[in-house]
């Protein structure tokens, strides 16, 4: 009989950074360098209660969601682009994104995390530089309203 998937004792590796891809509205969008910054953060509200002298209690306050930040070459494509300067130009244009990891074989879905309501706030242009060799890259940071791993 083989040994269940996640079984105690069983080795799982984790894995690996580079097998991702991020998918807009159901079609994979670009070859990012780098996707960092997924996080989420409930704020703790401390509180002394009367008569219990120095303990101080926590209770869960507001929930925060960090912005991704994503790493990309540049190309001609503009999509990211004109995207961006929608909101630049107050006309903010949500998108429903998910970040996908990858099995081993850099096929197959290993998991994914659906971003609702996702909108460009930042842009970095690429460094320029006449002595360097590397790929141009920008950036841009994408806040978003609700997170859920799927």
């Amino acid at each position: 009989m083989a040994e269940a998937e996640g079984a105690a004792g069983a080795v799982i590796d984790p894995y690996r950074v580079f097998n991702f891809k991020l998918e807009i509205r159901g079609v994979v969008e670009g070859h990012f360098t780098e996707c960092s910054g997924l996080g989420i953060r409930v704020h703790p509200i401390r509180y002394r209660e009367g008569g219990s002298g120095q303990v101080v209690r926590s209770i869960p306050g507001q929930l925060e969601y960090a912005e991704i930040v994503l790493r990309y070459g540049l190309t001609k494509s503009r999509e990211l682009w004109d995207w961006f300067m929608k909101s630049v130009q107050g006309n903010v244009e949500r998108r429903n994104l998910s970040i996908i990891m990858l099995e081993p074989n850099g096929v197959d879905e290993a998991l994914r995390w659906n971003l609702f309501s996702a909108w460009p706030s930042e842009w970095r242009g690429a460094n320029l530089d006449a002595l360097g060799r590397e790929a141009a890259i920008e950036e841009l940071k994408l806040a978003f309203d609700t997170l859920e791993r799927a």
